[in-house]
């Protein structure tokens, strides 16, 4: 077969399903509310205590602040879940960058070649430095038949693509980014083991002022793998989400963020560091070094990205 002028990783087709945790049957999805009622469920069959511990952690972690969340807690090294209104749809903003990338390297294993300079150029850019112009250059190279044929393989029934080159009116859950982020980090039969690694690694390479959300709290020694999207709408105001991973040689967990209703971005991030905290406090009780609270940046309240007016998506 003749390779294509390619990154250093390629991403041929992995035959098997290997160790796949399995999808989450998920609920039917709904409009966001505002939820404050809405319990935090957590489940361990093997650590009771510990889930019970991280619902009461979450709850108070969110109390009293006016952020409308979703959250999602994937440990499988403990057995343990954590969801709060898993199946609310919020505007993705920037996260579905990750979706995008997933979407470009199963294309390329459907096509048996490896990515061409330029996607892999632009990837880079899309996911370390959350370039727009990036995103919507591999949205339309990628086509909306792909986008929707990596979400059906990774099982994600609930994410709705954005209108026309909208990318980040895209309609995400905190269920299905938990599932995106099991593509990711466990070995399946969507994505191969050299594809994972490259999405992963470049996650890891984020840059430092885009740092903020589900990172705070993380043990330093863990490798860290995050995106952020920041958008304002004239309802719900700033959309502050925060996906991310935490591994090391031997495990992982994940923690997903969703909010929307948020007056200002440092408003939103404030609320999405405060339930990282927790979990990641609740998962490493005898860590001493952590990653520290996010300082608020000169650039936080500049939009990610620049979304026209448009009806509201229910």
């Amino acid at each position: 077969m003749k390779r294509w002028r390619a990154m250093a990783v390629p991403v041929l087709a992995v035959a098997a399903l290997l160790g796949w945790l399995g999808p989450v049957k998920p609920p039917v999805a709904s409009a966001v509310s505002a939820g404050a009622s809405a319990p935090v469920v957590c489940a361990s069959k093997t650590r009771p205590a510990l889930a019970a511990a991280m619902a009461r952690d979450i709850a108070a972690a969110r109390r009293g602040r006016s952020s409308t969340v979703a959250v999602w807690v994937d440990a499988p090294g403990v057995g343990l879940t954590c969801s709060l209104n898993g199946s609310a749809r919020f505007d993705s903003a920037s996260v579905v960058k990750v979706t995008i990338l997933g979407a470009l390297l199963r294309k390329a294993l459907d096509q048996r070649r490896y990515l061409t300079s330029a996607e892999a150029t632009e990837a880079r850019e899309m996911i370390t430095r959350s370039d727009n112009d990036a995103a919507s250059w591999l949205w339309g190279r990628v086509g909306r038949t792909s986008l929707q044929r990596f979400l059906n393989l990774a099982g994600m029934r609930q994410t709705v693509l954005g209108p026309s080159g909208y990318w980040g009116l895209t309609q995400i859950t905190a269920h299905d980014e938990m599932l995106l982020l099991r593509v990711l980090f466990n070995p399946n039969a969507v994505l191969s083991n050299n594809s994972r690694a490259y999405a992963l690694g470049l996650m890891a390479q984020v840059v430092s002022g885009q740092r903020w959300g589900v990172p705070a709290g993380a043990p330093t020694r863990v490798v860290v793998h995050v995106k952020n999207g920041w958008l304002p709408r004239a309802t719900h105001g700033w959309r502050i989400h925060s996906i991310g991973g935490f591994s090391w040689p031997k495990n992982w967990y994940t923690i997903v963020v969703l909010t929307q209703d948020n007056p200002t971005m440092a408003y939103g991030i404030g609320t999405v560091e405060a339930i990282a905290r927790a979990v990641h406090r609740d998962l490493n009780p005898t860590v001493t070094s952590v990653v520290p609270a996010s300082r608020v940046s000169p650039s936080w309240g500049v939009p990610d990205e620049r979304i026209p007016a448009l009806p509201a998506i229910p």
